[in-house]
């Protein structure tokens, strides 16, 4: 058995690129299961008179976990074909006088079986680490989406081979599928497309957490299909996935206000439903919107006009009567207007934006004011 399992050891150096590459720790292991692959064929073999049980597989239990995560399927199958290999060419040596064609029929038949021994084995392992991402996606999802984000995030992530940026969340209603099914489907879209992708279903709700697109667009596309009717909000484009718990309050922020903006493309950015999340209470919502409309204006004419503008039903005309300006000065200050804020005042969706941030401005004003005063 030792010269066997010697032979085995030069043949593998000599054949397999792979195997030369493992560290030596990991050779010795390998060295250490051929061995004990041949030992178990030996006692097999060696019960002739008793029908010949089936194959013992308990030689696998030699290695180490870690090996069988080093070593694929594919390169066990061939440190089998090599250990069988060795084996036939020592069958004159090893067999009984005339036993050589009885040898080789047992090989046959215990290398079948270790052969669906090691795919069991192997199975069972992807089982056990399929079931482990799964809670450990399930973990990750449900953090971002608590917000709790901590260095462990990062150790879960690289668990599961996240390394992308940036990163997108996006947010809709649950498909009537099995949600595994469902997960398992987004993930292996990922893989097909090269990106890295997390999903969790909560309730009616499905989470996405899209890793390395070269556009918010882009990643939309690849898994707005997988959602079920209703709205899907996309929430901000962020550098990693730490920073993600951003992406998805808005996302989800967006989601549960959608309902105030029924004609709503599909899917359609949190940002484009910051005036629906801040009325829904939504508090980064209504920050964003002071800090992106009251802001810039304060203090200069182009709030005034803008509050009359608006006040007037957005008429040029009435605005410039009141304000005791040429229509042509109006039209000028809300082009300010429109490069100071990104909003469009003589657009329907805009003007509301803006007539929501005009209020969520008055109002921070006057609550820092009451409390200047008490």
């Amino acid at each position: 058995m030792g010269t066997l399992g010697t032979a085995a050891m030069a043949r593998m150096d000599e054949r397999l690129p792979w195997f030369r590459a493992l560290s030596a720790e990991d050779r010795s292991w390998v060295g250490l299961v051929a061995q004990a692959g041949i030992a178990a064929f030996v006692e097999w073999f060696a019960h002739a008179g008793e029908g010949r049980p089936t194959p013992s597989i308990e030689f696998f239990g030699t290695a180490p976990r870690e090996l069988k995560r080093s070593i694929s399927l594919q390169q066990t199958v061939d440190i089998v074909r090599i250990v069988v290999e060795v084996v036939e060419t020592m069958t004159d040596e090893l067999a009984a006088p005339g036993g050589g064609d009885q040898l080789e029929q047992a090989m046959l038949r215990y290398t079948r079986d270790v052969a669906f021994a090691a795919a069991q084995v192997y199975a069972r392992e992807a089982e056990a680490r399929g079931a482990w991402d799964a809670r450990l996606e399930a973990l990750i999802v449900d953090a971002l989406v608590r917000g709790e984000v901590d260095d462990g995030l990062h150790s879960w992530a690289a668990a599961l081979g996240w390394t992308s940026s940036p990163v997108v969340v996006l947010a809709g209603h649950a498909p009537d599928d099995d949600p595994r099914a469902v997960i398992d489907s987004l993930r292996e879209k990922g893989r097909r497309i090269g990106m890295d992708l997390l999903a969790g279903v909560q309730a009616d709700r499905l989470i996405v957490i899209v890793g390395g697109a070269q556009s918010v667009d882009q990643a939309s596309r690849q898994v707005v299909p997988r959602f079920g009717p209703g709205p899907i909000v996309i929430g901000p484009e962020v550098p990693d996935l730490h920073a993600a718990a951003r992406s998805a309050r808005a996302a989800i922020a967006g989601l549960k206000a959608s309902s105030g903006w029924p004609d709503a493309p599909r899917p359609v950015h949190a940002e484009d439903l910051l005036a629906e999340r801040a009325l829904d209470g939504d508090d980064d919502a209504r920050e964003q919107l002071v800090e992106n409309v009251y802001l810039p204006l304060a203090g200069t004419p182009l709030l005034d006009t803008l509050a009359t503008y608006l006040e007037q039903g957005t008429s040029l005309e009435a605005t410039a009567r009141l304000l005791f300006v040429h229509p042509n000065t109006v039209r000028y200050r809300l082009k300010k207007i429109t490069e100071l804020t990104g909003y469009q005042p003589t657009e329907g969706r805009s003007a509301f934006t803006l007539q929501v941030g005009l209020i969520l401005g008055r109002l921070s004003e006057s609550a820092v004011t009451w409390r200047a005063l008490t």
